[in-house]
């Protein structure tokens, strides 16, 4: 039988048992006085279960995130939610409104956490974050894209030495699963020093969408989810293969300025010494070519044509077995670009 549940607050909103809502949470006044919010869609199951959270838009230009939420708060899983989900699609409004990756002071809001109620703008962002959402949740899934003009191939990073986030990053079923130190004022730094997981997946790129990327997003919060016994199964896939551990990888860049050519795209596995792309300078006189150091798959790259001396342009993640990654990545690419979780009137 279905239990009542004590009410979830956040701010100053109480949820009832059973309810879902959108809640404001004052951040700041812009210098025309416009009062600026963190929007906030909490839905407070009836019955018991897991406080999870999911954030998109820390960096105001990452709109694939956004687009992953949207379709999750349309997925009919929710409906008989057990547990409470926290959905933050827009965490740095300012830098949304701009088109910008900071805030207007510059600061990248994922160095600045767990923030301060009394700091700079950016600090008293992260410090209603932290308070409102962080320490009132038992995981978080944080979604981010790559900057403008680069691309992110669909990939979990993890921290180091956390054998329940890999195991949770397995359950998400991205292409790829790489290890990423925790940074100094990352949320995921914030979220360490709280004793709690975040989850953090990558995909696609700046200020543009991507379909395969919001699909392999979407599929894999519903995942989690489901493991985490919140929603029922109903029309959510396993993955096909498996993810990809990349223990290392390193970014080529560009060995002289001039014009870029890419013959290789993301989500490609090459081996070693496999041509990457070439930079000629514009009068065809001079050309240097990228090659692959090492057996891997290409989990980033540049997107402009034209680039500086030393300037990054693949991001190649190292693999264990060639054999194994091909046909693990290529099952997984398959399936998020054939058959989506939901048809199409669900999701959209």
């Amino acid at each position: 039988m279905p239990t009542t549940r004590a009410p979830f607050t956040i701010g100053k909103h109480t949820i009832r048992s059973g309810e879902r809502r959108t809640v404001e949470l004052p951040v700041s006044v812009l210098s025309d006085h416009t009062p600026v919010t963190m929007s906030v869609h909490v839905i407070h199951g009836r019955q018991d279960g897991p406080t999870i959270f999911v954030s998109a838009g820390i960096h105001g230009d990452e709109v694939i995130g956004v687009e992953i939420v949207r379709r999750l708060l349309r997925a009919p899983n929710l409906k008989t939610l057990k547990g409470t989900l926290i959905v933050v699609p827009i965490v740095n409004a300012f830098g949304f409104f701009n088109h910008s990756r900071y805030l207007p002071d510059r600061r990248d809001l994922n160095r600045c956490f767990p923030g301060n109620e009394t700091g700079s703008l950016a600090a008293r962002l992260a410090h209603i974050f932290v308070t409102e959402v962080l320490a009132k949740s038992d995981l978080g899934i944080d979604l981010h894209s790559a900057a403008i003009h680069r691309t992110n191939y669909p990939q979990m990073r993890v921290s180091p030495g956390n054998p329940e986030t890999l195991a949770l990053a397995h359950v998400f079923g991205a292409p790829v699963i790489m290890e990423s130190p925790v940074r100094e004022g990352s949320l995921r730094g914030a979220a360490k020093a709280l004793g709690k997981d975040v989850l953090l997946f990558e995909a696609g790129e700046g200020l543009r969408f991507d379909e395969m990327s919001v699909r392999a997003g979407l599929a894999g919060i519903l995942r989690v989810l489901r493991h985490r016994g919140m929603v029922s199964s109903r029309g959510i896939a396993k993955p096909n293969g498996q993810s990809q551990f990349c223990p290392s990888s390193k970014w080529m860049r560009a060995p002289i300025g001039g014009l870029l050519r890419t013959f290789r795209s993301d989500g490609e596995v090459v081996h070693a010494g496999d041509l990457l792309a070439s930079v000629s300078d514009p009068f065809g006189e001079l050309e240097e070519s990228v090659i692959a150091p090492f057996d891997g798959i290409i989990v980033g790259r540049a997107l402009m044509p034209i680039v500086n001396e030393g300037d990054a342009i693949f991001h190649l993640a190292r693999v264990k077995s060639m054999e194994r990654a091909e046909n693990a990545v290529e099952d997984l690419a398959t399936q998020l670009n054939d058959d989506p979780m939901f048809d199409e009137d669900e999701i959209i």
